[in-house]
Formats: structure tokens, sequence, C-alpha cells
């Protein structure tokens, strides 16, 4: 025997071997159909008898297998079974004469034959016969299966009545001597009657006999009866133990192995879970037989006769199995014809053993069978051996191994000697050994833990995959494995394998680019996509908020508005405290609808050489979004790289980012952050808001060098900066466009001055609202403005340190006269000399440059956004540069002519480069040079500072105290200087400012400039008396004199005592008293005041008669008392008198 059967398994033994075969021209296609339906007749109850008949199809079968049918009768093609296509009856003789001939092939072994005709119809078709059945076509042959069943009942009849012949032969009957075909040879001419050869004759009669149980043994497995088979298989060992008969015993032993396996093992050995005993309840007759010993059937057959004690008995043990086996390998092998047996019952008893799990001596049989030798193996022969080999060490659990024989299967498929390579197949066996070494088609695999399996010989068989698949004519697959090898092996490929790798992968992604779809193969098996997570490799992502001035805001304590709120509770612990994973964690901010989003990703290229990333964009899923792919090239083996991916949300709700794509050497890549374990992340689900309008803000003013960094830490999206002069107003015209989409709808616009320790004066910046929002809804594209009030108005007192910067200078401010006003030039010392001579080129250049800043904060919404409750805030950085315009180095006060009246008289000191005109309300202007310092006096009504709120008398609340004080004193300087409205202008510039003296008035300052809490008024005949009032009365006449006194304070005053003395001035120095003769009293000259409440007033009368006429003045004086001498002497300030006493008009008389 030369072919040898690696299905064979230990139950085939009780098997009857069927051949199916096509005779003329039988499309495969049809033929296997049938093919199918008659080898699923496998199984077959005897009728009328509890036992089974197992039956072993083949469609081809070797004939010189045949010959051996007598050393084990499984090998025998017992049954023949022929399909044909015949249409027409001129057909059928030559048909029919085909049949014969295929039935003369195993003519010498056969039990019966059938020949199924499809097609035919007609007179033949209707005649009965028993070898033959017609069928009018294969789909109209309900009733092959029965004729199947039919048939085999007849191989069962041939059967029986051979066991019954061979095991009722007498003793003294002469037993034929059965050979295998290597053996007849030997036997011939051998005379065994001659009684010189009485030894050879006993000693052949018992191989007689040996050979003859052990045939009897084989008959009995086939026919169902497990129990005589193994009687006859231990008396045909003894019989053949004793002769020597090595092949024959080892053929024995094999017979007694496999009965005992199939007692043992009643599920079958040859992997098909339930393939055997699975019709007709074959347990269910065996369990029978064993309690009807010696029951007839119908037909006069006897059955099975042994007990189960007989069974039990004869029938090997699992162990004693395998000590049997190797035991008839052992024999087997003393022959060298005897390959191919040897070899079957290794595979044998390895499927027995696999079952046993027993896998260490399962390899030891294996090992022997890969060592024997046959003849000379064609390359099908070779792949179908080393196939099996490999799917033996699979079954055992040598996973290794059985992948290297595989691939040795696989190579042989491609063979060099072979004409057409069988590429296809070749691929195939090489998938299959992939589990072997570890490896999975699937990349999700290698993403998890260390590397499995040895690297250098996994990407051989990459290699060898890539190979086969390009063979094969398909780039697909070429991508996909390399696509594989680079993903999976970059931490072993060197940098030469790496360029290697992806040139080649270029090469063939630019036939057939890399897709992240499903390969599926005709059997079913698919290729996962490969997605490329280490080409670049991310190490971060982190969901980017919005820039400041486009983040969203949701309003608070919107009660009133159409605001819609998603949940009735103020607080919900359950989102608030959610235990979600990480990647899965909801983040802090929001995206809005319709505007630019952005994710940074951290990633490196791992490569030796440049690596270009193209169309690389978001995945995204819960809302529409358009990704915005971007392209980057990261240079070799960089490290970490920041990249910034873009894209727009269309609609609102959650929204998750789930990965990226990209697209690499040709192949698109799908890398999901479920698969990437090592990536940090913020988290990567955010809310989407409903669109809100976009406000883009363009000034007059250029734009700043300097950025502001408020302390609250928002981003200032513009910052702006002007030099103004102290004192100085400027407008700053604001664009405000919509860019958005929406409409604007809502605005507000705060203000908040940071990072100054200045003290500002009045208003910094203002503006009116209402213009602008009358140009609302604002449309997209559309642009409204919006008018700011720059002013600035700082300190305009000259501060120590300014004194001592000046003094350092060169220039005098102090110890300068009050009496009379003083113009002086400032001119720097002749010693000192400059440090820059650039920088103290400028005249009263001293850098005392103040530093304003401010922050402008725009707050707007509209559309959808605003129904919900959302706004924007957007920021503008104003820095303002204030020069000194003017400065006041002395401020001090001189009495009026009028009480209620005093002199201010202001050092003014130009500190610009320029020449400066300053001016106050009704005075003159006055013209300063640059450095130039003069004095101005300014003539003002004091004021009456009541109104204002006076210090607590109780000391201990210091602070508040000291508070109260200031903002006093704040609002005396305030109304000063509202009606001091003084200005400076500088002509050559063209601006002009305001100069404040709210921070230069002292407290002694103030004093002077308050009007007395005492009021005096005088009025003669009428008149009120004060400054330069000169009242006109006649000599002769007397003339009433009114003192009356208010009193503005808080407390009771008096009372007071005062005399009224006339007296002439000759405005020479000299003032003459002595007028008793010009001048008399009506009633006393004295005046008493009794005590005066609290905003209450007292008048006294008295009368004046002039005796002479001249200029005359009336001089007060206060009796000094208790009373008096208690209040300050300011407060007892009266106005000043002066009479002129004229002659009498003379009237004449027509």
């Amino acid at each position: 025997m030369s072919v040898p059967d690696y299905m064979q398994c230990a139950e085939d033994h009780q098997t009857l071997l069927v051949v199916v075969q096509p005779i003329g021209i039988v499309p495969e296609e049809s033929f296997f159909r049938i093919y199918k339906r008659i080898s699923a007749v496998s199984q077959v109850n005897v009728r009328d008898s509890q036992r089974v008949l197992y039956i072993r199809y083949r469609h081809h079968y070797p004939p010189e297998n045949n010959e051996w049918g007598d050393f084990q009768t499984h090998r025998k093609v017992v049954g023949l079974i022929t399909i044909t296509d015949c249409s027409s009856a001129k057909d059928w003789p030559q048909t029919f004469e085909k049949f014969h001939l295929q039935k003369e092939m195993y003519g010498s072994t056969l039990y019966d034959s059938r020949l199924f005709v499809f097609g035919l119809q007609g007179e033949i078709a209707e005649q009965p016969r028993t070898d033959v059945a017609f069928y009018p076509s294969y789909d109209e042959c309900e009733t092959v299966e029965k004729r199947i069943e039919d048939f085999i009942e007849s191989l069962f009849i041939v059967l029986e009545s051979k066991r019954l012949d061979r095991a009722t032969d007498k003793s003294g009957d002469k037993i034929p001597l059965l050979c295998v075909p290597f053996e007849k040879k030997d036997f011939v001419g051998l005379d065994t009657d001659s009684s010189l050869l009485l030894g050879l004759k006993r000693h052949y009669k018992k191989r007689c006999q040996g050979r003859m149980r052990k045939h009897v043994g084989d008959l009995c497995l086939q026919a169902g009866m497990l129990q005589d088979s193994l009687v006859h298989y231990h008396m045909a060992v003894e019989l053949l133990r004793s002769v020597n008969d090595f092949l024959w015993l080892g053929a024995a032993l094999e017979g007694l192995c496999s009965a005992s396996v199939i007692y043992h093992y009643p599920g079958g050995t040859g992997g098909k879970v339930g393939s055997r005993r699975a019709q007709g309840g074959s347990l269910s007759a065996e369990a029978g037989n064993r309690h009807r010993p010696g029951a007839l059937t119908s037909n006069g057959i006897n059955a099975d006769t042994s007990a189960e004690i007989g069974r039990a008995k004869n029938c090997l043990s699992p162990e004693d199995i395998i000590d049997k086996y190797k035991e008839a390998i052992s024999y087997y092998g003393k022959y060298k014809n005897a390959g191919v047996i040897e070899l079957e019952a290794c595979v044998k008893a390895v499927r027995v053993l696999a079952i046993q799990k027993r896998s260490m001596e399962a390899s030891e049989f294996l090992q022997n069978a890969v060592y024997i030798n046959l003849r000379q193996l064609s390359e099908e022969e070779k792949i179908q051996r080393y196939s099996i080999l490999s799917e033996l060490y699979e079954r055992i659990g040598f996973h290794r191994k059985s992948a290297f024989f595989k691939r040795i299967a696989a190579m042989q498929c491609a063979a060099p000697s072979i004409p057409e390579p069988g590429w296809r197949a070749c691929y195939k066996l090489l998938l299959e050994t992939l589990p072997g070494y570890s490896l999975s088609l699937d990349p999700k695999d290698f993403s998890k833990g260390t590397h499995r399996g040895w690297a250098a010989v996994q990407m051989r068989l990459l290699h060898e995959l890539v190979y086969a698949s390009r063979r094969m004519g398909n780039p697909a697959l070429c991508v996909r494995h390399l696509s594989f090898l680079l993903q999976t092996m970059l931490d072993f490929l060197s940098d030469q394998e790496k360029k290697d790798v992806t040139q080649s992968l270029e090469s063939y992604t630019a036939k057939c680019p890399g897709t992240m779809e499903f390969i599926t193969f005709p059997d079913g098996l698919k290729l996962p996509p490969v997605p490329f997570t280490k080409l670049p490799i991310v190490r971060s992502v982190k969901l980017l908020n919005l820039p400041t001035s486009l983040r969203p805001h949701k309003m608070k304590s919107l009660l009133g508005q159409n605001v819609s709120t998603k949940s009735p509770f103020i607080y919900s612990p359950i989102i608030a405290h959610s235990r979600g994973e990480e990647r899965n964690k909801k983040i802090d901010f929001q995206w809005v609808q319709g505007d630019v989003c952005e994710v940074q990703l951290m990633v490196y290229n791992p490569m030796p050489f440049e690596l270009r990333v193209e169309n690389m964009g978001l995945l995204t899923t819960g809302v529409e979004f358009e990704s915005l792919p971007a392209a980057l090239s990261l240079p070799a083996e960089s490290g970490l790289y920041p990249v910034t991916l873009v894209g727009v949300p269309q609609t609102t709700g959650q929204i998750t980012v789930n990965g990226y794509h990209t697209s690499v050497f040709g192949v698109y890549s799908d890398c999901l952050l479920d698969n990437l374990p090592g990536v940090k992340t913020n988290g990567c689900t955010v809310e989407v808001i409903p669109a809100l309008p976009r406000l883009q803000i363009s000034t007059s003013l250029p734009r700043s060098a300097h950025t502001l960094q408020p302390s609250s830490g928002d981003e200032i999206s513009t910052n702006v900066s002007v030099q103004l002069y102290n004192g100085e107003t400027q407008q700053l015209i604001i664009k405000l466009e919509n860019i958005g989409t929406e409409p604007l709808e809502k605005l507000e616009v705060t203000v908040k001055t940071v990072n100054t320790k200045e003290k500002l004066y009045g208003d910094f910046l203002s503006w009116k609202l209402e213009d602008t929002l009358s140009q609302f809804p604002l449309k997209p594209g559309k642009i409204a403005t919006f008018t700011v009030n720059i002013k600035v108005k700082l300190d305009f007192s000259c501060q120590e340190n300014l004194l001592q910067d000046l003094s350092d200078d060169g220039i005098s401010v102090t110890g300068l006269p009050l009496s009379s006003p003083f113009r002086q030039v400032v001119k720097p010392r002749v010693e000192t000399k400059p440090i820059n001579p650039q920088e103290s080129s400028k005249v009263g250049d001293f850098s005392h440059v103040k530093m304003l800043e401010a922050i402008l904060n725009f707050k707007y919404s509209g559309g959808p956004g605003h129904v919900e409750g959302y706004y924007r805030n957007l920021s503008l950085g104003l820095h303002v540069e204030v020069e000194p315009s003017v400065f006041f180095t002395r401020v001090s006060t001189l009495p009026a002519t009028s009480t209620r009246q005093c002199h201010l008289l202001l050092d003014v000191f130009n500190s610009t480069e320029h020449e400066l005109t300053i001016s106050a309300r009704n005075n003159e202007d006055l013209i300063l040079h640059a450095g130039e310092c003069q004095r101005m006096a300014i003539q003002v009504d004091k004021f009456s500072f009541e109104s204002f709120p006076e210090s607590p008398a109780d000391g201990t609340q210091f602070a508040n105290a000291k508070q109260l004080e200031e903002e006093r004193q704040q609002a005396k300087g305030l109304e000063i200087n509202s009606k001091l409205d003084i200005c400076w202008k500088i002509p050559s510039l063209k601006r002009e400012g305001e100069a404040s003296v709210e921070g230069v008035l002292n407290q002694l300052v103030l004093e002077h400039l308050q009007l007395a809490p005492l009021q005096w008024d005088i009025l003669v005949d009428g008149k009120l008396c004060d400054c330069d009032i000169v009242v006109d009365c006649k000599v002769g006449d007397p003339i009433p004199l009114e003192v009356k006194l208010t009193n503005w304070s808080k407390h009771s005053v008096g009372p007071f005592a005062l005399t009224v003395t006339p007296y002439q001035d000759y405005q020479n120095g000299v003032h003459n008293y002595e007028l008793q003769d010009a001048i008399t009293f009506v009633g006393s000259n004295t005046f008493y005041i009794d005590s005066v409440k609290p905003t209450k007033d007292s008048v006294y009368f008295g009368a004046l008669l002039f005796l002479y006429t001249g200029d005359f003045y009336l001089n007060i004086k206060f009796h000094e008392d208790n009373c008096s001498k208690e209040l300050p002497l300011s407060w007892f300030c009266l106005p000043s008198v002066h009479i002129r006493a004229m002659e009498p008009m003379v009237q004449t008389k027509l």
C-alpha cells in the first residue's frame, strides 16, 4: 500500500468502505451534491437487529490499497456506487458497460454495487432493477437515501454470511493463508503437506489460524459484534505471537486497540464530536445486547452472544491501549513495505492520546511518524502529510509545532517543482499558522500588555503573507498585511527595515489605498482593518476651550426673561459627581454651534525619517460635526509635538471625541481612543450649546504692544494705547461688527481699572450706550459704533518726589514771594551733567509719565444661545500714557475786599516741551513757556460746605472717621474745581485740557475758601454793604443802620457785643477817628446781640446822622468776652462799610 490515509482513526476499523464515483461526464457540482446526500447515510440500524453498521464513503480510493483488504478488512472496498448522466436510450448500453468495467476494478472485494442514472426516462427507466436506480434529474431524487439504506442492508447480509462462514471453520479443514501483497511471492511453491516439513507445517497452520482469527475479528467488528471481535483479537494475538508473525501480530494488536477504543470512547477520536452513534440509538442497542445473550434475529442470524463480563475482561484499559499501539507500531517498523500501515497506526494512536490529554506521549508518536520513510511522495501528498501533522500537533496542544508543519505545507504549495504553484492554498495555510506563532490578524490584540511570541519569526511570516498576496494578484491584502506588520512590529524593526517596509507599502497603496473596511474571504474569514495608531504615536488628547472672547457664559438670576432650563433642580449630585470613566467624563466648558472648536494632540514620530501625515481629523459621535482635516510633517524621531485638530459642530447636544483619522503612506486609519490605553485625556465629552453671535471690535486708536494681564486671568482680545496729557479728554470710537451668523440683540458695557496706583479724579471712561443700542438688533455683517470718552485727570499737585527731582535738576520752585505775580524760566544747572544726553535734551522732561490701564468689557448675546440664557464677553484693553501738563507747585489765598470772596493764588508750572496757555473762569489767559513757572490769582466766591457730612465726634472709629474726612475734602475740592474751570491749551499741538485743583487744596486753604458759619450782614439805608459798595446819604438825614447775624453752625452762639466806630481814610495811611462833630449816633453805638440758635438769625437796628459831607467808613469791633473767645476769629469777619454823605438837594421854586 503506497497511499496513506491521514484521516484514519481507530473507529474506522468498524466501518464498511463504499466508493462513490462518477461515470462519464457528470457536473462536479451535481456529483458532490448527490455524494453529500449519500455520505449522510453513514449509520444504519440493521433491520430486526440491535446492531449498527457504520459506512465510510470515499469518492477516490487507490486500487492498490484495496489489495490490503485481507490484512485489515476496513481497507477493502465492499460497496460501489456510481453516478452517471444519461439523457437518451442510445447511451444506455454504453453507460451500463462502463458500470461493469468500474465494478471489475474492485470486483474481487465488492459485496454489492449500485448505479444511479440521472436524466433517463422511458421504457428502460421503468424496468424494475435492484442494482440500477433511475431519476429524472438531480433535483427529483427524493428516494436516494432510502436506496442507500437498502444497499447497506445488502452489504450487511453478505458481511454476515462471510463472518459466519469464516467463524464456523472446522479445525480439521484446511484454513487458507491470508497474505499481504508483498508476502505472496514468499509462499509460492511452498509444500505444506510434506511430512518432512512437519515442524514447518505446524508453524504454518498456527500462522493460518492466527491470521484467520484476526480476520474474523475484523469481520465481527464491522458487523457490530464488539465483544466477539475482542475475543478473536486476543486469540489471534496468542497464536501469532507464538509463531513470530510480527506483521499480522501488529495488525491483531491494532485491531484489539481499535475495539477497545470504540468501547471506551463511543463519541469517536476523529475530532468530530457526536459523529458516531448519533443515529438510531446505538448506545441503547448496545445496552440491549448486554442483557440478551444469545438472542436470535428473525432472519436466523445469531446476534451478539458475549456478555458484559466478557467484554470488560477482554477490553483493554486506556493505558494498555497505548502500550499495545506502541508494540504494534514496533512490529510494523520491521517491514519496509508496511510504512503506510505504521504511519496510519501512529496517527490513530495520537488521536486516542489527544482524547486522553497525554500530549507528551502523543508527540513521541508524531515524531516517529515524521521519520517514517515512504515512497517518493508527490507534492500534493506532501502537503497533505504536513497538514495532517499540523492538525494533530494542534489537537495535542503543541501550537507552535503545529504552525511549523502548517507553514511547511504552505511553502510546499508554492514549491518550484510545481508548474502552477497554488498561491491561494499557500496563503490560506499561512493564515492558519498565525495562532501557533501568537499572531492575530486583529491589531487590538497587540495593544494590550507586553508582546507575545518571537517577533523575528512573526515578521518572517508576515512577509511571506505579503509575498503570497502579491503572487495572488491581490494588492489590498498586501497593503493590509504590510500595515499590520508596520503597526504591530514597529518596535522590532531596524531603521533600514522601517524604510524598506514603508517604501513597499507606498508602492502598493499607489495601486490600492488602504482603507478601514473589512476584507472578507470566500470562506467567511474577515481581515479587520489596521489603523496606524503608532504613526504618529499620540500621548495625550485634550479638548480645548474656546478663546476667551468666544467662550459662552450662563446668565445668572435671569428672572423674568425667556430662558429655558434643562432641569428643575438647582443642583444635581448625579451630574456633579458622576463616576464615569475619565475618558467619558463631561468637561466643564461648552462649545458653541457653528464655531470652530479645537482638540490638541501631543504626538511624536517614531520613524527614522520625516513622517508626512495627511487628512488628519477628528472622529466624533453625538452631534453632527464637520471635521476640518489637517496635514502635518513630523521630523525624524521627534519629541512630543503639539497638533491641533479643528472642526465645527453643526447641531447642539452632547458631543464625544472618539478618536482621529489619518492618512499615512496611503493608508487611511480611524484611530479610536478606546484602543489607545496609554493616551491621557481631560475627558472627551463636551456640551454644544446653541449658536451665539460673534462680535469683533476695531478702534480709532493704534494697537498697543503692551498686553494687559488682569488679575482675574481673563484674556484681552484687543489692546489699544493712547498718549494724553494730564487733564486731556479724547474720544475713542469703537466699531462693533457682527461677524457671526446670528443677530446681536443684547449688549452691556462695563469698565474696570487695573494696575494703577494713581488717584483718578472724575470719570476716567464715560459713554452713552443708548446711542449704540438704537442700532440693534445688529444683523450679521453689520457694524455699529460706540463712543467712549477718555478723560485723564490725575493729581496736579507737585509732590515731594517731584520737588526733589526739580531741585536736583536746578529748578527753584520754593521760596517765591506771594505778594505779586512772578515769572521764572526753569533752566538746568550748569554743573549738572546729564547721564544720557538724548534723554536730557528735552526741556522739562523729567520722566514723570503715569500709566493708566482699564478693561472695557462687552457682554453681548443673541440668537438661539440668548434664548437658552448664554452670553459672551469681549474685552478691550486700554493703555493710557499720561504725560504731565501743568503742576500747581504752591497754593495759597489772600483776602478780597469782600468778606464773601477771596483770592486763590496758584503757582503754575509748565512741564511740557511746548508753550502753554492756562486760563480760568473770568480770568485772562496766562502764557507759560516750556519749563516756566508763574503765579496766577483767581478771585473766587467763598463756598458753603455745610451740606457735606461732618466728621464724627466719636474718636473710636478712626478708620471710618479718616475715610469720611477724605470724602468731605474730596467733595469740597470737586465743588471748588467746578467753579474755577481752569483749562490749559497747547496751541502748537492743538491740544487742550483742564487742570484740577482737587488734589492740591490743603485743609488751611479750604478753611480760607469756606464761608464762616456766622454770616454777618450790614445794611445802611436798606442797602447791603460789602466789597466796594458805597452807600450815598444826605447830610442831616438820619440813616438806618441794620446788623443781621445768621447762625449756620450746629450750635447756639452768643451773646455778643460790638461797637461801631466811624473814621475817615485819608488814603495816606492816616485814619481819623475824631469825628464827634461830624457824625452822631441816634441811640447807642454799641449793639448787644442775644444768643442765636442754629439756622436762626437775629437783626439789630440803629441810626447815624451825618452833619458834614465826606467819605466815611465804619469800623465794627467785637468786645472780647468769653463767648467771642471760644469761637475762631474767622467767624467774626464783618464786611467793610463805606458811606458818602452829600449835601441835600435844594429845590428851587420856579
